[in-house]
């Protein structure tokens, strides 16, 4: 049995039993109870999960935060045996504000010229202009600066320090973390939850002073229509993916209709939609 798999069952088995139960004792809570869809595609998804779900009821707000601890705690265990592949000091993390990173630091530069001494037209000009451009992602993947010593081994390549002295990779540039990778998390995608993962995707692209982060979702929603909402189109989000693909797959072909079936396809074969357990190797590109 690989390793890749048994994190993933255990992610699975502390998912289910943290962060899901039973509504009204037989429909999973990442169901909608209004969709007979829903609820149908949820439970089968769980059956071929092959792990109980709790019958305490979790208040939504926490069932979402502990899905986020879970998914952060999921993938920094399998980027640890990536390390080979792609080294250095990393951080995993939830809800850091983007300002303490090293690409967006000017913007908490800017929030607190607009605390300051600046007139009330001025400030409310700024703000409509700039929108909400201080998004605090859910799980947050970060890369330590270096030493010289740690970059250059040979002692030839920085010898005298009159070059790359900008670079934030460069300890002696800057002691600010580099921001690798913003991850969404959804437990299901109800319409105006699902559109705030585009809203931070597009701030986290205008508003940067470096290169862009690995911006990705992750959800568990059981209707391939809702993933859809976020996942087709691009230019804003790499890549949405789902805490459980191939028993998603065999959900929707067992109890989803034809529409459900084609919009799954179409995300998977688009390269739209993926499982969990791709997201880590795509965090090492």
């Amino acid at each position: 049995m690989d390793k890749i798999y048994q994190i993933r069952h255990a992610y699975h088995s502390r998912a289910l039993k943290s962060a899901m139960y039973l509504k009204k004792g037989h429909i999973p809570s990442i169901a909608d109870v209004s969709s007979k869809g829903s609820i149908r595609i949820s439970e089968a998804v769980i059956t071929h999960i092959g792990i109980s779900l709790g019958k305490s009821q979790i208040e939504g707000q926490k069932a979402g935060k502990i899905f986020e601890q879970l998914t952060r705690d999921f993938l920094e265990e399998v980027f640890t045996y990536l390390k080979n592949v792609r080294p250095g000091k990393w951080r995993f993390s939830v809800h850091e504000e983007i300002s303490d990173f090293a690409q967006y630091k000017h913007l908490g530069e800017l929030t607190n010229i607009l605390k300051g001494e600046v007139p009330k037209d001025t400030r409310t000009n700024l703000k409509s202009l700039l929108g909400d451009y201080l998004v605090t992602p859910d799980v947050v993947v970060s890369r330590t600066p270096l030493a010289d010593s740690e970059l250059d081994r040979t002692g030839e390549l920085l010898k005298g320090g009159r070059h790359a002295t900008f670079t934030p990779l460069r300890q002696s540039n800057s002691t600010s973390m580099i921001l690798h990778a913003s991850i969404s998390c959804k437990l299901t995608m109800r319409s105006d939850r699902a559109q705030n993962a585009r809203t931070e995707a597009l701030n986290l692209i205008r508003n940067r002073k470096g290169n862009t982060p690995h911006i990705s979702v992750v959800t568990a929603e059981p209707l391939p229509s809702r993933i859809a909402s976020v996942a087709l189109g691009t230019g804003d989000i790499d890549c949405v993916y789902h805490f459980a693909l191939p028993e998603l797959q065999a959900a929707v072909q067992e109890k989803g209709n034809e529409t459900d079936q084609e919009q799954l396809d179409m995300m998977i074969n688009g390269r739209r939609l993926r499982d969990i357990s791709d997201l880590p190797f795509d965090l090492a590109i």
